[in-house]
């Protein structure tokens, strides 16, 4: 089956190990884009192989939904709290799903 969602994968590295200030980040991020159009959520994971490694991962209804919303005012301001401690990110359409 193919979809037209797409999941963005921003990839963080908890200053010193400690892993509060990322949570707390993402909680905060995660309450400012609540309603956001087209977003579907976001879940934080934590590596299983080096607890001080976490990505973000946001489902969106469509490239376009995600690009208009990463091209406008409220991106850079709302997702500030994570900026500092990101190591890069990427966007994948999904392509098959069961």
């Amino acid at each position: 089956m193919t979809t037209a969602r797409v999941r963005v994968l921003v990839y963080v590295a908890a200053p010193g190990g400690g892993a509060d200030a990322v949570t707390d980040a993402y909680h905060d991020i995660s309450r400012a884009l609540a309603g956001t159009p087209g977003l579907l959520g976001n879940e934080l994971l934590r590596s299983v192989r080096d607890p001080a490694a976490f990505a973000v991962m946001s489902e969106w209804e469509d490239l376009a939904a995600f690009q208009e919303w990463e091209n406008g005012p409220g991106h850079r301001p709302a997702t500030a709290p994570l900026r500092e401690y990101g190591t890069g990110f990427q966007v994948y359409q999904v392509t098959a799903a069961y």
